[in-house]
């Protein structure tokens, strides 16, 4: 009895977080963008299960919760081989590589093992990837969850070029439904603890070598055109140290967008008539991006290093911009690049 007391006080609170402007404007996109889905007060206190994947390593499935980063899930990974792997991996092109998600039961609104369909999609590295549309599904399995973590196996084959994705993991079982699905991935991920969310992008420069590029997309999850920024965020200084450069091609689009919005931003430095060097990852932003409504533009980053160093870096690429939550400086999704410089 404590536990669906519980349950429904949390989910009464998740509500009472989306009232207003923010809940009126999630629930007209939603009905919009996506298939409507089975409020969770309509299945039965006895029935409810509660399976969740963790957004972050803290995360205990509460929702919606305010961890950050949303796109670094620690359940996700991809293997080279149906033996999972110690560390997640670039998917390799044109092979069968491995899924690895990790389900765990019971959450903090249900108990009892629970039956369902894991889903796995992949889209284009960066933010704004509206749901469903800019998504293609990998695999699906069905598979009882009984008590624990169930780590299930999806293989991926014929992994198209260029291999850098993003990566999303939805759990759809009847008796544990989302609470909403609208176009945003980012609200869709922090207010349902069965879907989760990976970002990560391992990036081998050699010294002296060729420019290492990856690609990157921005999107706007509302119906009207809105501006976004990207911002930039460092761990380790292994990259600056190595004469390490990164340089954002924006293209022509986001070019002339960005020149038109007054070419605001901080820590860079223009290169050439598309190119934008950032200067310093700690600090950077490019912003004033503009974007139609549900908009999704491609655009590529660019890694390059001087110099020799054993020391490890990454580089967070982040778009921040309004979200359907009302919130204006969301984080709509972003990219870690975990860096390693060597001798080719």
């Amino acid at each position: 009895m404590f536990r669906s007391i519980t349950g429904r006080r949390a989910r009464r609170s998740t509500l009472a977080l989306l009232t207003g402007t923010a809940l009126a404007a999630l629930l007209s996109v939603s009905s919009a963008g996506a298939a409507p889905v089975q409020d969770r007060s309509e299945v039965g206190v006895n029935a409810r299960t509660d399976v969740y994947i963790k957004d972050v390593s803290a995360d205990l499935g509460y929702q919606p919760h305010s961890y950050n980063p949303l796109w670094a899930s620690p359940d996700i990974k991809v293997c080279p081989t149906a033996v999972e792997c110690a560390v997640s991996q670039n998917p390799r092109v044109g092979v069968t590589n491995y899924l690895f998600v990790k389900l765990r039961n019971a959450g903090p609104y249900g108990t009892g093992t629970d039956n369902g369909t894991l889903r796995v999609y992949r889209t284009t590295p960066g933010g704004g990837a509206n749901w469903p549309g800019a998504w293609t599904q990998i695999g699906a399995v069905s598979v009882p969850v009984f008590a624990g973590v169930t780590t299930v196996t999806i293989p991926w084959t014929g992994v198209p070029g260029p291999g850098h994705f993003c990566l999303l993991a939805r759990w759809v079982s009847p008796t544990d439904p989302m609470t909403f699905e609208g176009p945003s991935i980012s609200a869709n991920v922090r207010y349902n603890n069965n879907i989760a969310w990976r970002n990560v992008d391992s990036v081998y420069v050699f010294v002296g070598g060729p420019i290492v590029w990856r690609p990157f997309a921005i999107g706007n999850p509302l119906t009207t055109a809105a501006r976004s920024s990207l911002t930039f965020r460092q761990t380790g200084t292994g990259f600056q140290n190595a004469g390490g450069r990164l340089v954002v091609d924006l293209g022509p689009t986001l070019t002339e967008r960005w020149l038109a919005g007054g070419a605001v931003g901080k820590s860079i430095r223009r290169v050439n008539q598309t190119q934008i060097e950032i200067v310093d990852p700690a600090t950077a932003s490019i912003d004033n991006l503009l974007l139609n409504g549900g908009e999704r533009i491609e655009f590529g980053l660019n890694f390059t290093a001087a110099a020799l160093t054993t020391e490890r870096a990454s580089i967070d690429v982040i778009q921040v911009g309004p979200d359907v939550t009302g919130e204006e400086r969301a984080d709509l999704g972003g990219v870690q690049y975990d860096i390693t410089v060597g001798r080719q």
